[in-house]
Parts: structure tokens; sequence; C-alpha cells
């Protein structure tokens, strides 16, 4: 059982930065991949970033934010960070980390075997 809670949600200016952290609970945390997904009212949940298990060395970013997200893990401190640079309206959105037991992470959810609680990210301009 794995256990996640963001953290680092908020308001947040156009152009401004913000980061967000999943912090995990549980044992071999450092074996799942990780993924970051949002979901915007009325709209499905996205993945917007994802992160390989263990050392992290495989990324992925959906189109929408290559270029200006950021995903890291620390496997020491059980917690996955998403670095938002430069966020637009767009981006507005509930914000959610999913954990699965993989070597990957996946854009489909339900592949996913545990989830945080979700975390508001507003953007205003």
């Amino acid at each position: 059982q794995v256990q996640l809670v963001e953290s680092g949600g908020g308001l947040v200016q156009a152009g401004g930065s913000l980061r967000l952290s999943c912090a995990a609970s549980g044992r071999f945390f450092s074996n799942y991949a990780v993924g970051w997904f949002r979901q915007a009212p009325g709209k499905e949940r996205e993945l917007v970033a994802g992160i390989s298990r263990l050392s992290g060395e495989i990324t992925y970013y959906s189109d929408s934010v290559k270029g200006r997200f950021v995903i890291s893990r620390d496997n020491a401190k059980n917690k996955v960070y998403l670095q938002m640079h430069s966020p637009n309206f767009e981006d507005t959105a509930v914000y959610f980390c999913g954990v699965r037991y993989w070597p990957t992470p996946w854009r489909q959810p339900d592949v996913y075997d545990f989830w945080g609680q979700g975390i508001q990210v507003t953007v205003s301009s």
C-alpha cells in the first residue's frame, strides 16, 4: 500500500513558478513509476509529466507543458516534484500524482495503482 499526499499548490501568477510535491508513504517507493496528472472542470484527467522508477532516467512530458515543467524524484525522501515554470491560464486544474508498479509511466490513468487526493493550482493573469 502506498499513500500519496500532494502539496505546494495554490494561486500563481502567469509567468511565475510553482513547485508541486508528492510525498509517498510505504515501502519500495523507488520501484514505482510516477505520473503527474491534471484535471480541469469538464475535462478528462490527463498526464502532464511522468518519471520512471528507480533512478528516474526516463521522463515524459505532454506537448502542452514540454519545456516549461520539470519532473524529478528523490527516492531517499520518498518524494516526486513537478516544477512549473511560466504557467499560463490553461494550466489551471487539480493536479494529482499517481504511482504504478511498473518501470515507466503511462498516459492512461487506470493503470495506476495509487493516487493522491489532488491539489488545486490556479493561474491568474
